[in-house]
């Protein structure tokens, strides 16, 4: 099954300054405003046609964070009473910077 222009994948790879790689649902990183935008296909960016965002600005234990969060918010989008995730202190401040960069 090969994809056309005209049909975006269903996953996106998400790419940390560091060179680590996060294989996810579309639907998932477009949790992220700015994700979304450089994913949609009407866009000029080279996101929209190769489905690859490269963060540049964010470590690769960063990213996997915020995608461990894209995936929690996901899954419990239309629940009430959800838990906090665990977040360790010493990412908090990076964490912040991320979501702030990422419209999230």
């Amino acid at each position: 099954m090969s994809s056309s222009a005209s049909t975006p994948s269903e996953y996106v790879t998400l790419v940390s300054g560091d060179g680590f790689e996060f294989v996810i649902p579309r639907s998932t990183a477009c949790v992220s405003g700015t994700i979304r935008r450089m994913l949609e296909p009407s866009s000029n960016f080279s996101e929209a046609i190769t489905g690859r965002c490269v963060l540049e600005n964010i470590s690769g234990i960063v990213l996997e964070k915020v995608c461990e969060y894209f995936c929690y918010n996901q899954k419990n989008k239309d629940q009430a009473d959800v838990p906090d995730m665990d977040i360790p202190p010493e990412l908090c401040l990076e964490l912040l910077m991320a979501a702030d960069y990422l419209d999230t």
